[in-house]
């Protein structure tokens, strides 16, 4: 499907390797994340212009470390070791890599000896994040050294005949201040690649790829929210085949206040789509009923969703397709990547909670991007702004916004100070400020006193970050007028609450959400 260029990221299990990939697609060059098994004829078959070998946290000489095909070093494409990617290339030109002592971990400084164009228009002496144990000992066949780090380890290296290159440190990552600069050397001055991955270019494609996957008559309901993502699945879907996609707005009763309404007012009228509303609240609340661990929760409402979608399927006749809004943080918190390896953080009810025996093929349109690429497209498709600019709200909706089990009260407790505290943001022109900000019912009895009486009620946790895709994310510092108005009305608005407390964890070492 691709014309444009593109980059292959071969994963070691490198925790930037997504990051990584969003630096090339930052400078308009399309780039895929592919396992570090990838053969040479796969290369050739995708027609890969540039190869970046990710870091990992292996030793390459440790035994079951990931390899590489060396038979790739020899189509004379353009190549970029980082870490260990580097420790790879030294290894397999003969050379040597070493533990020699306690490594380097954080910013460093480098020197680099001028010429090299992977250097080009960055300074001779420029800050840099390392992250590695093991250091070059030896160059090994063709190698020279073109950057070395304040401590004397080599930092960067060039092949004398080849378009190859390694780097010790990690150029994808913010802390390294000319990054940016050398990953686009990299990708122009060395690959010349060109910079043609634009949202244009994701919408033409996709709709081609939905196209040929639907078929000529196939049917495909899409699960609509009301959020960005959805918003973005539902126009493609509605540009690729029309009137043989229906967006299907599950309510499953765990929606903020007047919710339902909003995306069946606003967002029916504003994106012109064909949107069916289903009822199924209490089914929801039946089978949530008692559970208070958040990955049974997460599972079934993953399993209840597909199945309200499959009744809707049989509705609108027989649409044999589900297409929905996974994104690539969903896949990678839920384990679900295939390219390398990966730890469940939480399993997202449209990954991780799927059942088996779903009746549905599966259209994911964007689930290989993060959240500002997808806000891009949907610019490109003419969404509407308050579309665009929406906070995320999670598929499970409130339920994974109450700690412990969901009941009725507790779903009107949460809306009522959820609502307060995004009017509040409004009021004070605090909410475009912010990614994401959300209230948590933590129910646990605090004491109190209100009046001339003593109070035992629930503890509201308010929580408000800033981030760019959802990977990583900081707190948001609130102005102390906003969060004194926002406490002093919840205590006394919401039935049931007397304590107030603001969240001032960044993720890592916490998540966005509190489960």
């Amino acid at each position: 499907m691709h014309t444009h260029s593109t980059v292959a990221v071969l994963d070691f299990g490198s925790q930037y390797t997504q990051l990584i990939a969003r630096r090339i697609r930052e400078q308009n060059v399309y780039s895929e994340i592919l396992p570090h098994t990838l053969s040479v004829d796969e290369i050739r078959r995708k027609k890969v212009e540039a190869i970046i070998l990710s870091g990992g946290p292996s030793s390459v000489y440790a035994e079951g470390s990931p390899q590489l095909d060396e038979k790739i070093l020899e189509e004379g494409i353009p190549v970029l070791g980082i870490c260990y990617g580097l420790h790879l290339l030294i290894a397999h030109s003969g050379g040597m890599v070493q533990h020699k002592g306690q490594g380097e971990y954080g910013f460093s400084t480098i020197q680099s000896n001028g010429g090299s164009p992977l250097f080009q228009e960055v300074k001779n002496s420029t800050r840099v994040w390392m992250s590695h144990g093991d250091e070059i000992d030896s160059l090994g066949e063709g190698y020279e050294i073109i950057a070395r780090s304040s401590n004397d380890i080599v930092a960067a290296i060039q092949h004398r005949e080849k378009p190859i290159y390694g780097v010790q440190f990690h150029p994808e990552v913010a802390h390294t201040s000319e990054g940016k600069t050398i990953i686009s050397n990299f990708l122009f001055k060395v690959a010349n690649c060109s910079a043609d991955w634009t949202a244009a270019n994701f919408v033409s494609e996709s709709v081609e790829t939905i196209r040929q996957q639907v078929g000529e008559k196939g049917r495909v309901i899409t699960g609509l929210s009301g959020g960005v993502d959805s918003s973005v699945v539902g126009t493609l879907l509605h540009r690729a085949i029309g009137e043989r996609s229906t967006c299907v707005f599950i309510d499953h009763g765990l929606l903020r206040k007047d919710e339902a309404s909003q995306v069946m007012g606003s967002l029916k009228d504003g994106l012109g789509l064909n949107i069916q509303k289903h009822d199924y609240a209490q089914n929801f609340l039946d089978g949530l009923k008692g559970v208070t661990d958040p990955e049974r929760k997460r599972k079934i409402i993953g399993e209840k969703f597909i199945r309200a979608f499959e009744k809707a399927a049989g509705e609108n006749e027989s649409a044999e397709f589900l297409a929905q809004g996974t994104l690539y943080p969903d896949v990678i918190e839920s384990g679900g990547s295939a390219l390398g390896p990966a730890v469940t953080i939480k399993s997202h009810h449209n990954v991780g909670g799927l059942p088996e025996d779903m009746e549905f093929e599966l259209i994911e349109p964007i689930r290989d991007l993060f959240k500002d690429e997808v806000r891009k497209v949907g610019r490109e498709l003419g969404l509407p702004e308050f579309v665009l600019q929406r906070h995320p709200f999670p598929g499970p909706g409130l339920a994974v916004r109450i700690l412990g089990e969901i009941t009725p009260e507790y779903l009107n407790i949460l809306r009522e100070a959820d609502h307060i505290f995004i009017e509040t943001l409004h009021k004070y022109k605090e909410y475009d400020n912010i990614w994401q900000a959300f209230a948590v019912l933590i129910p646990t009895k605090t004491v109190g006193v209100m009046g001339d009486s003593r109070t035992y009620e629930n503890l509201i946790a308010l929580r408000a970050v800033t981030s760019v895709d959802g990977m990583t994310a900081d707190w948001y510092e609130m102005p102390p007028d906003l969060l004194n108005e926002c406490a002093t009305r919840i205590v006394n608005e919401v039935r049931g609450v007397n304590r107030v407390v603001y969240d001032i964890t960044s993720k890592p070492p916490g998540t966005i959400e509190w489960e």
